[in-house]
């Protein structure tokens, strides 16, 4: 996945991902220094819900662009292969159609 599949499963990965996950998310991001405190802060404290801290996340981590994206997506991997065999998934099906 890159940072246009990525923005492709926003809506999945909001509905899907758990708020455990989005802690060690930012976590790997932040020893990665893709993300730093204020940013990891902003998502924890300024986004009320899972779905907003997901929706914080992963739109923090698109506008840093490509080389973000993939760690995030390398990590999610890691952390969740099942989620991120989903998408992936998910991916593959919405290319298939074009």
């Amino acid at each position: 996945m890159s940072l246009f599949e990525l923005s492709r499963v926003r809506g999945r990965f909001v509905e899907k991902v758990s708020k455990p996950l989005i802690k060690q998310l930012l976590d790997d991001l932040l020893e990665d220094r893709l993300l730093n405190d204020g940013e990891t802060d902003s998502v924890l404290e300024d986004c009320s819900g899972k779905a907003d801290m997901a929706r914080c996340l992963i739109d923090m981590v698109r506008k840093k662009g490509d080389k973000a994206s993939r760690r995030m997506i390398e990590h999610l991997e890691k952390r969740d292969p099942t989620l991120h065999s989903e998408l992936a998934d998910r991916i593959r099906k919405m290319k298939s159609i074009k």
